[in-house]
């Protein structure tokens, strides 16, 4: 039997919102036609799930794990594989008053220790009941919960010969957990974010509504992993919750062939994906000149960009690359959130495409406010100007208020940078399990401390960087992505190969640090990078930087792809002696050779 894709228009009335639960919400959307479709490692399809047979696969496993006799509210950890037993499983839970934890999915290169060791620290945090992964990923679950005392763990196959009890369905309500998100762990280890139902819908039908404006015949497309925010929110619920049929590759799949996501969304005529820059620049850097037109993106209404620093001017290369293939660079669309806010927070005005803002570096890391100045298209080289270029995230959807504070609490003004904080129907209601760290976020009256430093234009949020990332030298704010893209401008580095951060000397000095993943194996043009680099970052931001070179794939990266400051810092004081470093930094004479590192990055992150 032939599998034919769900299709792109529906039998029933289009309604974006209104529903109280994502079980309520699966109802309406099983009375049509769409739901999702699932491609193969190139780009064949594999399965396709309506949300009719989605309903009943859920409602009928949700009486399977009732006969486990689990207490309401249990966790129940997924191992969140691109598969359809995921929907299946997660919508069960929604159903059976049960909370899904997705848990991620990405072996690391560094093997099997590192990664059984991060899927049993998530089963503890999450004290999970039950747990189930795709068979290829069963060994390591099965070892990663050996003693912590789970009532069933295995593939779907396991869960699927278990009795059904017969016992009334009793969904999820508005005020109880709908899932529990881990947080990506960029600057810390992930943690449990508690989203209601109610939460979860306010920000479904804000998205749906207002930053994409969902229309009759939208169909979307996705390569974003079910067990980060943006794949989970952005494109399992929200399709589903807008009955928009969409089409999924797998992350890897992507990794190996990001022409996959092109060749998808044209044989969809798909009009909405979204992705990190890295994605788009990806794309860019493996297309062959010959195949740039051989796509059509000419539906691709809104081409959304967020999850981490906005690159601009790898999107502007990726719509002059894929313009001959229809692609409009108004479809880019810029937002921004955050796993605490269930996902979105703001969404750039459709169909206008990226707005950067220009600011003056000097005034900003000096004064802390983000004085505009006029620059042109293509200025974006570092090294060649003292401005920033930052994107404009959009105004906050409806019902979510925001503020820009400084550090004791008060509201700025208009383009002074401070701490973002956000309130709204959307707010995580805690994280799972750690009530201290919930009140140093989360205030009595609602107010989350994000952690993001940025500011606001005409109402609108721009996003500098993460509080916890700022380099502070001599009273001025440096912020790591600059000192970053100056380094990647070299010939000899690709984008995501440097990470920039501070460290602290015994008598509480700090030293700027640059590590570097450098191919190059003669020590002697080590030593002329290094000496290259140094200079330019003196030129340009007067600062005195310590470079370490390391060999490739050693930066460590989040579960989502994202580069991870916090362990490259940690891992970098494992190697090094810090008072030597603070006597020395690299004289002339010293310098190392790159030293292999067991640090481990995802599959995504190691093909960059």
């Amino acid at each position: 039997m032939t599998l034919q894709p769900t299709p792109t228009e529906n039998s029933i009335p289009l309604r974006t919102g209104d529903f109280t639960t994502l079980a309520e919400a699966l109802d309406y959307a099983a009375q049509g036609q769409t739901g999702f479709n699932f491609y193969g490692d190139r780009g064949e399809l594999s399965v396709a799930q309506s949300y009719a047979v989605l309903r009943k696969q859920a409602r009928t496993l949700a009486q399977r794990l009732l006969s486990l006799r689990l207490e309401r509210g249990a966790r129940v950890a997924i191992v969140a594989e691109t598969d359809p037993d995921f929907q299946r499983f997660f919508f069960a839970c929604q159903y059976a008053g049960l909370v899904p934890v997705p848990l991620p999915a990405a072996l690391l290169m560094s093997g099997r220790k590192s990664y059984v060791a991060k899927l049993r620290a998530l089963l503890e945090n999450c004290q999970a009941s039950i747990a189930m992964a795709p068979s290829e990923f069963l060994p390591f679950l099965v070892e990663a919960a050996e003693g912590l005392g789970l009532s069933q763990v295995g593939d779907a196959d396991v869960f699927d010969r278990l009795p059904e009890s017969g016992e009334a369905l009793r969904p999820s309500k508005p005020a109880e957990m709908a899932y529990l998100q881990y947080t990506s762990g960029s600057t810390r280890f992930p943690r449990g974010v508690m989203i209601t139902q109610s939460a979860a819908l306010a920000n479904l039908e804000g998205i749906i509504k207002h930053g994409l404006k969902i229309r009759s015949g939208d169909r979307a497309v996705s390569w974003l992993p079910f067990y980060h925010d943006m794949g989970l929110v952005g494109f399992v619920l929200a399709p589903m919750v807008s009955q928009v049929s969409v089409d999924y590759l797998k992350t890897r799949a992507f990794a190996m062939r990001p022409r996959l996501w092109l060749s998808l969304m044209t044989q969809a005529k798909a009009t909405i994906s979204f992705g990190p820059s890295f994605g788009y620049e990806m794309c860019v850097r493996r297309l062959r000149q010959d195949e740039v037109g051989k796509f059509d993106l000419s539906a691709w209404r809104a081409a959304g960009v967020g999850a981490e620093t906005i690159r601009a001017d790898a999107l502007e290369e990726f719509a002059d690359v894929l313009a001959p293939s229809g692609f409009k660079p108004d479809a880019f669309l810029a937002c921004y959130g955050m796993a605490e806010c269930c996902l979105a927070v703001s969404f750039a005005p459709l169909d206008k495409g990226i707005a950067i803002d220009h600011v003056d570096r000097a005034h900003l890391s000096e004064r802390g406010k983000a004085l505009p100045v006029t620059a042109r298209r293509g200025s974006s080289e570092t090294g060649s100007t003292n401005t920033n270029r930052f994107v404009n995230c959009g105004v906050p959807l409806p019902g979510v208020q925001v503020e820009v504070r400084d550090e004791l609490g008060c509201v700025l003004p208009d383009r002074h940078a401070g701490v973002i904080f956000i309130r709204g129907a959307n707010v995580m209601s805690g994280y799972f399990g750690d009530s201290e760290k919930t009140r140093e976020v989360l205030s009595s009256d609602g107010w989350l401390d994000t952690g993001d430093i940025g500011y606001i234009v005409e109402g609108s949020i721009v996003i500098i960087g993460r509080k916890k990332d700022v380099i502070i030298m001599n009273g001025r704010n440096i912020w790591p992505q600059d000192l970053e893209h100056l380094v990647e401008e070299l010939p000899e580095i690709r984008t995501g190969d440097a990470c920039a951060f501070s460290i602290q000397g015994l008598d509480q000095t700090e030293m700027a640090v640059m590590v570097v993943q450098c191919r190059e194996l003669n020590t002697a043009k080590h030593a002329d990078f290094i000496h290259r680099l140094q200079g330019l970052i003196r030129e340009h931001f007067a600062l005195d930087c310590f470079v370490e070179l390391v060999p490739p794939h050693t930066l460590p990266r989040t579960s989502s792809g994202k580069l991870s400051r916090s362990k490259t810092r940690e891992e970098f004081l494992s190697r090094n002696d810090v008072a030597q470093l603070f006597s020395n930094s690299n004289k002339p004479g010293n310098t190392r050779p790159p030293q292999r590192s067991q640090q481990a990055v995802s599959c995504a992150a190691s093909l960059r």
